[in-house]
């Protein structure tokens, strides 16, 4: 059994096979296979047991660290806000960024007249300045899942990489 202290500021709710976190800077849901672990949320405190059924121990005690894990980062993520930067790098052709409801469009890489679209996920925020770029959220899975996507849709198809090294690059961690 694994206990995560909530601090003050900080709401969880269980309901269901859904873990609801709420802070200051935004909430993050997550969901949890109630076959491996059971939680209950109380006195300040979210409880994580692993099933005691033999056959399913090692793969429960496995998700019972798993997600241990991803409550305290959602639990961190809720309190102090999640913030990387990023770097576009341009070579060749001027990169810029344009964002367009819940996407991002990457104009002008490797010289395509058509913009590569990338999703944003959950409640993630985009700031570009420059060729600076600040990716927030609440939610760290969210924000580094959004990098990915970034990073994914930079990448130089056809092209030798070690050559053609535009793109988007994580320069500083928060």
């Amino acid at each position: 059994m694994s206990e995560i202290q909530i601090p003050s500021g900080v709401e969880a709710h269980v309901s269901g096979n859904t873990v609801t976190i709420k802070g200051k800077n935004g909430s993050t849901t997550k969901t949890f296979n109630d076959k491996f672990i059971s939680i209950t949320a109380k006195d300040g405190k979210i409880e994580v047991k692993a099933s005691k059924e033999k056959k399913l121990l090692k793969s429960a005690t496995l998700a019972e660290t798993a997600f241990t894990t991803v409550i305290n980062n959602a639990v961190v993520g809720v309190q102090n806000g999640v913030e990387k930067k990023l770097q576009i790098v341009s070579a060749h052709f001027p990169i810029s960024l344009e964002m367009k409801g819940r996407k991002i469009l990457i104009k002008n890489i490797f010289g395509e007249r058509v913009p590569r679209e990338v999703n944003i996920q959950g409640d993630t925020k985009i700031e570009v300045k420059g060729q600076e770029v600040k990716v927030k959220g609440a939610d760290r899975y969210d924000v580094m899942q959004t990098i990915a996507n970034l990073r994914k849709g930079c990448y130089a198809c056809g092209h030798d990489t070690r050559v053609f090294q535009d793109g988007l690059y994580l320069v500083k961690e928060e």
